[in-house]
């Protein structure tokens, strides 16, 4: 694949629009649609910035999940604690605001932090932390008017139970299943 170009076709509040030219094996113009959640000056810039975190919590033995309403689905799932880092914001902010924001939990633990991974390489560049935290506090709703989560800690058997007839986010049903088949990270 050979890169050509790139243009800029949409500028939305939260995500970017570019058109990308390739030239495939075959030595056609190949024309990809891509997102990106920030502005790219050029092909240099595809995937460098990390954009936010997905975050698995734990308390007592238990996996924390959101069941919150998406509206690129319109409907309810499965899901993560997540969100984006917020200007010069640091990721051990990022994750002590969005855990708070979503269920009024804190961090007692960063457990563990992974390097950043790509989110949805089939349509944009998005990079995402994923943290692994120990979470103390009292579950309540913090979230802006447009969100609608409820957050709850969930047991093995439970995890189990959803993972059989739930719809759940790609992330979300990956830690689901390994905390439902006895795993849990440890500190490094």
């Amino acid at each position: 694949m050979k890169f050509l170009g790139m243009e800029k076709v949409r500028d939305g509040k939260y995500l970017k629009n570019y058109e990308l030219s390739y030239e495939n094996k075959a030595g056609k113009l190949k024309k990809y649609e891509m997102v990106s959640r920030r502005d790219l000056s050029g092909p240099q810039d595809l995937g460098q910035k990390v954009s936010g975190v997905s975050i698995v919590a734990f308390r007592d033995d238990k996996l924390l999940l959101l069941r919150e309403f998406r509206m690129s689905i319109n409907r309810e799932i499965f899901n993560l604690c997540a969100g984006m880092i917020e200007g010069q914001e640091s990721i051990q902010d990022c994750i002590a605001r969005e855990l708070y924001e979503e269920t009024g939990l804190s961090v007692k633990r960063l457990i563990a932090l992974l390097p950043p991974s790509y989110a949805a390489v089939g349509f944009s560049d998005t990079r995402t932390y994923i943290a692994f935290v120990e979470a103390e506090g009292t579950i309540a709703d913090n979230t802006s008017e447009n969100e609608q989560i409820q957050a709850r800690f969930y047991g093995r058997e439970e995890v189990r139970a959803l993972l059989k007839t739930e719809a759940f986010s790609s992330r979300s049903q990956m830690a689901a299943f390994y905390f439902a088949a006895g795993f849990r990270p440890q500190a490094d």
